[in-house]
């Protein structure tokens, strides 16, 4: 997890619980971002592709001794325009079918398999999503998508949940690298904080910073 003081390396976008209202982006230049993000994203996905086909081999051979059950985890999750879509990773976790983590509840690590700690920590049950991306579903950058059961009742109790997914989900996100994991309300509005920042704040500069940190905690492996 990366800590709030930290964001201060980048000027200017300092997520602020009131937040601020700011001049608005010219719609020319939000549409050339947005046209520039998508040949991005697909352009990374599809470079993404043969090694993704890679893992999934070496992760199926290995599944049986350190992650016994399925290769992929399927789960809805709420997208642009607060739309249900479905997310791809490699599974990480034990299965219990009918058990299911509530919005605000802890994560349960002891369901976390050897070998799912090991993809949790250096991103890799994220990269599925590339087929996400590649179906117009979610951007490399963007709002982390919450699953579809706990993003129904954040839009009744957070104030701004729902502007939050007036862009595509991302793989990484501002929120993301700056609070990583959170099971409590006042996690979730920080998180929802720093959305809203950095959907107001949109430019080429700030997804560049995101995606170099985002590589800093791959690195360091310090994912959840």
């Amino acid at each position: 997890m990366v800590l709030d003081q930290d964001v201060i390396s980048f000027p200017g976008i300092v997520p602020d619980p009131a937040r601020p209202i700011l001049r608005p982006l010219r719609p020319g230049r939000v549409r050339a971002l947005g046209i520039l993000k998508r040949v991005v994203d697909v352009g990374v996905a599809l470079a993404l592709l043969p090694p993704v086909l890679v893992v999934a081999l070496v992760l199926l051979a290995l599944n049986p001794w350190l992650n016994p059950g399925r290769l992929f985890y399927v789960q809805d999750r709420m997208g642009r325009d607060c739309g249900l879509f479905r997310v791809f990773k490699f599974r990480t976790m034990l299965e219990r079918p009918g058990i299911q983590r509530g919005p605000f509840g802890a994560l349960e690590t002891d369901r976390i398999t050897r070998m799912g700690r090991f993809l949790r920590r250096t991103r890799i049950d994220e990269l599925p999503q590339m087929f996400n991306v590649l179906r117009g579903e979610m951007s490399l950058i963007g709002p982390r998508p919450d699953s579809w059961p706990h993003a129904l009742v954040y839009l009744e109790v957070v104030p701004g949940y729902r502007d939050r997914h007036s862009v595509l989900p991302g793989i990484s996100g501002y929120a993301q690298i700056l609070h990583g994991y959170v099971d409590t309300m006042e996690g979730v509005r920080r998180k929802v904080s720093a959305d809203l920042h950095y959907i107001d704040n949109a430019s080429l500069r700030l997804e560049a910073w995101i995606i170099w940190r985002t590589l800093g905690v791959i690195l360091a492996r310090k994912g959840s």
